[in-house]
């Protein structure tokens, strides 16, 4: 047999390299393009290590606390200044709550992130950080994150709201192993945002009123507008996750997925409608965030390839975008008209 022809090796090369760099977009912890190119080289692991390039976890992190200061301030009126530092005040926690969420979670998962192709060259599995500096990083981004409740109008209550959230979001990384509905368990971490904004603002999430009521269902649109997202996600490893006796929503449903993301949708109209209803917002909320919710999601939901690790890609990490900000739009502009 013949030697293959050197323009045959270095085409096989050039398309590993390109394989290589699509992976390495998809959070596989290799990005080193755009900002991130210009930090100090012993930077750049943690940096792909939280996910900070791009930027789409931190703001999957920061919306739903953003969605909780705008409800509260809508239903008690609260003066412009103390609704953007509460969101200034939220932005910095959700910085550090990310970062030290994400460097858990790789923590945990290392010797499994090691056996999937997407994320076996993550700082962790490939040694440019130890399991020990990891640890150390992620307690200091803990602690930032705490400490940053010092800034809450009430931080002993705040504490008291966050506790939850941090221990669910501790867990997380073994709910993969446990059960299939991974993807609700990180949902509810994410979205208990929500209740966190609105005690940025001083108030009771869940007293008996229309707030408590509105939270509650802006909380559970919130987790299942996660879910969709993170299902979609999961299904860029889901051939990797079964192999290795992992569970996820795109695990269990495979390709009977997009039913489920199509309910799952329609119940997250639902719950914002209610939350609308309940906190007697005007039309202009429902055209913004239940029509950018719908169009958005449906365009999502109707044009990701789910057997394509790309086209899943592409749609996680801008797709969010549409949703998230039509209900900002939709409480930011019930919250203009009502201090108009």
């Amino acid at each position: 047999m013949g030697h293959p022809s050197p323009r045959t090796v270095a085409a096989v090369r050039a398309e590993e390299a390109v394989l290589d760099g699509a992976l390495a977009q998809q959070y596989g912890g290799k990005h080193v393009g755009g900002w991130v190119s210009r930090l100090p080289a012993s930077w750049v692991p943690y940096v792909q290590l939280t996910r900070l390039s791009p930027p789409a976890a931190l703001a999957l992190i920061y919306f739903p606390h953003f969605f909780g200061a705008l409800l509260a301030a809508i239903l008690r009126g609260s003066p412009v200044a103390a609704v953007l530092r509460a969101c200034a005040v939220l932005l910095v926690g959700s910085f550090f709550f990310s970062n030290a969420a994400h460097a858990w979670n790789d923590l945990v998962d290392a010797p499994l992130d090691a056996a999937v192709a997407r994320t076996r060259t993550r700082p962790i599995p490939r040694g440019a950080i130890s399991p020990r500096a990891a640890f150390v990083f992620t307690a200091t981004q803990a602690v930032g994150a705490a400490a940053v409740l010092l800034l809450f109008p009430d931080p002993a209550g705040a504490a008291c709201y966050a506790l939850p959230n941090m221990l669910a979001t501790a867990y997380y990384p073994w709910a993969k192993r446990h059960t299939h509905f991974a993807q609700l368990v990180l949902g509810a971490c994410l979205a208990w945002g929500v209740v966190v904004g609105c005690v940025a603002m001083g108030y009771e999430p869940f007293a008996a009123s229309p707030l408590g009521v509105s939270v509650l269902c802006l909380w559970v649109a919130c987790m299942l507008w996660s879910a969709i997202y993170d299902t979609i996600y999961a299904h860029q490893d889901v051939k990797d996750d079964a192999a290795l006796g992992l569970k996820s929503l795109a695990v269990l449903f495979r390709r009977r997925t997009k039913p489920v993301l199509w309910l799952a949708q329609a119940a997250m109209g639902g719950l914002l409608a209610a939350c609308g209803v309940s906190a007697a917002m005007a039309v202009p909320y429902y055209i913004v965030a239940l029509g950018g919710c719908a169009l958005s999601l449906g365009a999502m939901v109707a044009c990701v390839d789910l057997a394509d690790p790309a086209s899943c890609w592409w749609w996680f990490r801008y797709g969010f975008w549409g949703a998230g900000l039509s209900i900002a739009g939709g409480l930011l502009s019930e919250y203009l008209v009502r201090i108009a």
